[in-house]
């Protein structure tokens, strides 16, 4: 299997300088369309210049030089995913799946002084499908918004629910799916951490994320992971924005 792990193209709140101003699930901004078109153009027919040096995975990339050969692409339920999955769906042919675990750290909330951040429902199936027709969504998305008010997602519940997306990730490992991911900073941050422990930890038995550490990604970054068979993990780049214009990278 191989995950290209793509953080969403900028949006209103990756906009602001005052953080009071932050809106609970907010859409691209003019500057993050056009990020989320370069990206689809490069998914669709740019270069995946993966690195050829004999690594721990022995699948090789056959895909090097031919385009990214993406065959699944699934996204946040957060809008600014949808949006730009959305992009790379026009130039794939690939129907976004939505899972909903991979969204951002935090949920759907917003500040409200005193009282702290609070919960509110996100979009609904209806919203959803309105704005984006050809999506597949599961059937726990429903009619009362996917996050449905829940409470502010901390960190610790953030690690555990990365947690489980690696455990979904590992049964697929022995396919040949070429996945891309759209998700967001923190919770890919929270993946990579993840995904970097588990593997450590079958190959020594011992292994501790070291503090502070952060995996940073631009808007609309991509990072390129390989798997084998054995369980072991090649990271062949992180971060990589060469498909945006200089002046566009946020």
């Amino acid at each position: 299997m191989e995950l290209f792990l793509i953080r969403h193209a900028q949006s209103y709140n990756n906009s602001l300088t005052d953080s009071s101003l932050r809106v609970e699930d907010p859409e691209l901004t003019d500057l993050g369309h056009i990020q989320a078109g370069y990206l689809a153009d490069f998914i669709a027919a740019g270069t995946n210049r993966a690195p050829q040096r004999k690594t721990y995975v022995s699948t090789p990339d056959t895909h090097r030089g031919e385009g990214f050969g993406i065959t699944r692409l699934v996204c946040s339920p957060m809008w600014r995913a949808l949006q730009t999955a959305y992009y790379i769906s026009e130039r794939t042919g690939l129907a976004p799946e939505v899972w909903p675990d991979i969204h951002e750290q935090g949920g759907i909330y917003l500040e409200q002084g005193a009282e702290g951040p609070v919960g509110l429902p996100g979009k609904s199936r209806t919203q959803i499908l309105e704005g984006f027709p050809n999506v597949l969504l599961p059937e726990t998305i429903n009619d009362q918004g996917w996050w449905n008010n829940r409470e502010f997602e901390t960190w610790e519940v953030c690690y555990r629910r990365a947690e489980q997306v690696v455990d979904h990730l590992f049964k697929l490992i022995e396919s040949p799916e070429r996945i891309a991911m759209i998700s967001h900073g923190a919770f890919m941050d929270a993946l990579l951490k993840v995904l970097v422990k588990d593997v450590v930890l079958e190959i020594t038995g011992d292994f501790e994320i070291p503090a502070p550490m952060y995996f940073h990604h631009y808007n609309t970054g991509i990072t390129h992971l390989r798997f084998g068979s054995s369980g072991a993990m090649d990271i062949l780049y992180l971060n990589r924005v060469e498909h945006l214009p200089p002046e566009m990278i946020s």
